[in-house]
């Protein structure tokens, strides 16, 4: 089976690490993940300035790690992620920030792409929001 999987919560947020662990079994149990879209409050966790405490888990890390194991399409959406502070190096430079706070894996896109993994997905399951 196809997933695809939508993150709308922040880093720290309980829904965050269940989405993580889903993730986790969607591979171990033999499926294939189209792509994971991090949208609204989701998109913090491509950012390398979160500092986690040390008696607790960093989901960032741990996203980050996974993607990169999987080699996942991980994608923030590029909206929320501006509004948000979330910027990758183009983005820094395209609106003059000091500094970009995101790097591979994370690739800055748009909503089309949760519209596009949708429709190449069997499922689309979705952790956090509103």
């Amino acid at each position: 089976m196809k997933f695809a999987i939508a993150i709308f919560s922040a880093a720290h947020e309980p829904s965050s690490r269940r989405a993580l662990l889903f993730a986790q079994a969607v591979l171990a149990g033999g499926h294939e993940i189209v792509r994971l879209f991090f949208y609204q409050e989701g998109v913090h966790i491509a950012s390398g300035n979160i500092v986690t405490p040390q008696d607790e888990q960093d989901l960032p890390r741990q996203w980050r790690e996974f993607v990169t194991l999987n080699q996942l399409d991980g994608v923030v959406c590029i909206a929320a992620a501006l509004r948000r502070g979330v910027l990758n190096e183009e983005e820094a430079q395209r609106y003059q920030r000091p500094a970009a706070n995101v790097s591979a894996p994370w690739e800055l896109s748009g909503l089309g792409q949760l519209h596009d993994a949708v429709q190449a997905a069997d499922r689309l399951i979705c952790f956090g929001g509103p």
